[in-house]
């Protein structure tokens, strides 16, 4: 006869073990597993979802500093031709201010230039993947 006051969960660990059949325990093992890996992506789902928001709110928020200092250039330029005006005549300080917005281009394109021509790749890969036998390689004869 069963205990009416018996719960199974008032067991110790040792006693479970020596009671239960070793495909209950490892059915148990693995549903546990399977719920904490559920858990698992659950919690990573969650927090990149969240970051992704706070990604897309510094994106926007870099956006809108960009096009508010592209606007600030815009009127601080104005107000160099305009100011270059009283010095030089309107249409020579226009000229001088798209002449140092010209210079300033030039040097960011040569800039930029260097560092593309300073780019390598991956050397290293590049020299792994010569070293792999043909046989190896896709199309290779066996």
């Amino acid at each position: 006869m069963t205990d009416p006051d018996y719960r199974p969960d008032d067991l110790t660990a040792e006693e479970r073990a020596a009671t239960t059949s070793l495909g209950d325990l490892l059915s148990g093992v693995s549903q546990d597993i399977s719920t904490l890996f559920r858990q698992e992506v659950e919690l990573a789902k969650a927090e990149l979802t969240e970051s992704a928001k706070k990604a897309g709110k510094g994106a926007g928020m870099f956006g809108g500093a960009g096009l508010t200092g592209l606007f600030s250039l815009l009127f601080l330029s104005i107000a160099a031709w305009w100011g270059l005006g009283f010095v030089l005549n309107n249409a020579l300080s226009a000229v001088v201010v798209a002449v140092v917005y010209g210079v300033v281009a030039l040097i960011l394109f040569l800039r930029g230039k260097k560092e593309l021509k300073d780019i390598t790749g991956a050397p290293k890969t590049v020299d792994t993947l010569k070293k792999i036998p043909e046989t190896m390689k896709p199309g290779g004869t066996a």
